[in-house]
C-alpha cells in the first residue's frame, strides 16, 4: 500500500511538503507541486480522508437535509447537488428530517463542512442552536424570514397565478386547488398564487374547491375521489404539485372520465414523469437539478468567505409547461 511516505521519498521532498502540495497550499513552488503531484499520480497515491481532514480541519463532506427523500423531486435536487459537489471532490451526507430536524443537525455536527437545508415547514430553523456560529448553511425553498443564512427558492406564487390564468384563458371558471401539506411554505405561497388569481379574475371561490393534500399521489387520489362524490364538479384542478396531479390522473381514469375533455388536471414541478404520463401533465417547470446544483456552488463558494460577508437571496423564476392535459391543443 502506498503511502505519503514513499510519494515523499521518490518526489525527494519532505512529507511536509506532500501534504502541502495535496492540500493546495500556497507555500510550495510550481514546479515541486508538480513533481510531487506527478509522483503521486504514477503510484495511484491518494490521501485517507480522515487523516487528510484532521490536517486541513474539512471533511470534503457537505449535509443535505431534507423533508423527504422519496419521490423524483428529491431525487433530482440530489441530483443536482451530487453533480456539483463531485465536480469540487466532495462528498454527500444525505438525511430525511420529516419531523425532527433539531436531531437532524445535531447528527451532522462534525461530519460536514457546511449544510443544505430544505425544509418547508413554517418554523424551519428555529432550530438554529444545533449549530455552531457562523457555520455554513443555504437555505434551500425554507420561508425567508430568517436572515442569518443564504436563502434559496422557488417563485411559488407566480407559478400558481400563472397556471390559474392560463386555466381561466382556455375557458375554465371552476378551477379546484389539491393544496399542499399543512404548516409548508412552498404548499402556502402556492394555495396563495391560487386564491389570487381566482379573486382577480373574477373565478368561482366557493370554500369546496379548496381540497386537503399532502403531496402524495395517494393525496391526489383522495382528492379527485372527493371531487367524483361533490354535486357540483369543477371543469379543472390544479395540484399543487406533480405527484398529487398523478394520482389525481388515475382516480378520474378508473372513474371513467377522460381527461381533459370531462375534467382539466395540471400540475406543479414538471418532475420528468410529468411528460410522460397519459395525458402529457400541464405542470409549472422548476429546474429542480438546477436548483441543487445553485445551492451547491453558493455553499461551497462560502466555505472560504469571511463569516461577515453579505448574504445571499434568490428566487428561481418557474415557466407554464402546457401539455395535453389541460386541453389545450399542444404536446
Amino acid at each position: 500500500m502506498v503511502t505519503i511516505k514513499d510519494v515523499a521519498r521518490i518526489a525527494k521532498v519532505s512529507v511536509a511538503t506532500v501534504s502541502r502540495v495535496l492540500n493546495d497550499s500556497d507555500l510550495v513552488r510550481d514546479h515541486t507541486r508538480d513533481r510531487v503531484r506527478q509522483v503521486a499520480l504514477d503510484l495511484g497515491y491518494s490521501p485517507h480522508g480522515a487523516a487528510r481532514s484532521l490536517i486541513t480541519n474539512r471533511t470534503h463532506t457537505l449535509g443535505v437535509l431534507l423533508p423527504d427523500i422519496y419521490g423524483e423531486f428529491f431525487s433530482e435536487v440530489i441530483r443536482g447537488i451530487d453533480q456539483a459537489a463531485q465536480r469540487e471532490g466532495y462528498h454527500l451526507l444525505v438525511s430525511s428530517a420529516r419531523d425532527d430536524i433539531e436531531s437532524a443537525l445535531r447528527s451532522m455536527r462534525g461530519r460536514v463542512d457546511g449544510l443544505i437545508v430544505m425544509s418547508p415547514a413554517l418554523d424551519a430553523m428555529a432550530s438554529r442552536r444545533s449549530l455552531p456560529e457562523n457555520f455554513p448553511v443555504v437555505l434551500l425553498n425554507c420561508p425567508p424570514s430568517d436572515a442569518a443564512y443564504d436563502s434559496l427558492g422557488i417563485a411559488n406564487f407566480e407559478g400558481a397565478h400563472a397556471m390559474v390564468q392560463h386555466l381561466a384563458e382556455l375557458g375554465h371558471r371552476r378551477i379546484a386547488i389539491i393544496r399542499g401539506a399543512e404548516q409548508n411554505f412552498d404548499a402556502a405561497e402556492r394555495l396563495r398564487g391560487y386564491r389570487a388569481a381566482v379573486r382577480e379574475l373574477g373565478l368561482d371561490t366557493s370554500p369546496g374547491l379548496v381540497l386537503p393534500g399532502d403531496f402524495s399521489e395517494a393525496a391526489g387520489h383522495a382528492a379527485a375521489l372527493t371531487i367524483l362524490s361533490n354535486g357540483l364538479r369543477p371543469t379543472a384542478v390544479f395540484a399543487a404539485n406533480d405527484g398529487m396531479a398523478i394520482g389525481a390522473l388515475s382516480a378520474f381514469r378508473e372513474a371513467g372520465l377522460q381527461v381533459p375533455v370531462d375534467i382539466a388536471v395540471t400540475g406543479f414541478d414538471d418532475i420528468p414523469m410529468a411528460r410522460y404520463v397519459e395525458p402529457a401533465l400541464t405542470s409549472v417547470h422548476v429546474d429542480i437539478s438546477a436548483l441543487g446544483e445553485r445551492a451547491t456552488a453558493w455553499l461551497l463558494s462560502s466555505l472560504g468567505e469571511p463569516p461577515d460577508r453579505q448574504l445571499r437571496r434568490e428566487t428561481l423564476a418557474t415557466t407554464l409547461i402546457v401539455r395535453r392535459s389541460c386541453g389545450a391543443r399542444r404536446q
